[in-house]
This record gives structure tokens, C-alpha cells and sequence, in this order.
């Protein structure tokens, strides 16, 4: 496998992490606040991507990369298959852009709203 192919798969699950924190992070910072000065930043990015329908800076390098690799598409190894669809399903919209969005706010305003009234409430207590 060239060295490129290896890199644009190591992009690829960069990719899925950061994605999985932006959506899960909050409840992260629930147990542990400090996190939330992470993961406030990615969650604005993250919901900037979907509301904007920008490119992800990390699509581009990993699709350079399979480039480089001689590769086209995501056609290929288990990474590219499974993983990549998660990323980047078919036939998705903009307007359900707007959709996994607003849910991906909503989500994580509900959680921060519960980590706070959390917080208070072990203030409160004795």
C-alpha cells in the first residue's frame, strides 16, 4: 500500500474522530467541563460545515492524498467503504445539511443545559 494511501486512511479516521467529538464532546465535557473549551470550538466548526455546506479542510487533504495514491473515490479497503460512508453518505442535500445541523446543535445544547444545571446543583449541596 503507498505511503500516501496510508496517509489519506489515517485522515480519514483523524476525520471520524473529530467528528465523533463534535457530535459526543459535549456529553464528554458533562463529566469533565474543562473539555468544553475544546469542543465548543469543533462544535461551531462542525455546525459552520453543515450550515454553510463548506469542505472540510481534512476532506481535501484526504482526497489529495488517495489521489496521490492513484486512487479515485473511496472505492477500495474496509477504511474507505465503511468509515467513508459515515462521512460522506450518498445523496446527501444541503438541506439535510441544515437538518443534521440544527440536530447536532440542539443535541449538544440539551447536554451543556444538563452539565450546567449539574454543576449548580453540586455547588448547592453541602
Amino acid at each position: 500500500m503507498p505511503a500516501a494511501a496510508v496517509l489519506a486512511d489515517a485522515v480519514l479516521l483523524t476525520h471520524l474522530a473529530f467528528v465523533l467529538f463534535v457530535i459526543f464532546g459535549g456529553a464528554l465535557a458533562w463529566r469533565r467541563l474543562r473539555l468544553a473549551a475544546l469542543h465548543l470550538p469543533a462544535l461551531l466548526w462542525g455546525a459552520w460545515v453543515e450550515f454553510s455546506g463548506a469542505v472540510c479542510p481534512l476532506t481535501v487533504l484526504e482526497l489529495r492524498l488517495r489521489r496521490l495514491a492513484g486512487e479515485a473515490g473511496y472505492r477500495g479497503g474496509f477504511i474507505e467503504h465503511y468509515v467513508g460512508r459515515l462521512l460522506y453518505p450518498p445523496g446527501l442535500t444541503h438541506e439535510m445539511q441544515y437538518v443534521l445541523g440544527a440536530l447536532l446543535v440542539a443535541f449538544n445544547v440539551a447536554v451543556y443545559a444538563g452539565a450546567v444545571r449539574r454543576n449548580r446543583a453540586r455547588g448547592a449541596a453541602p
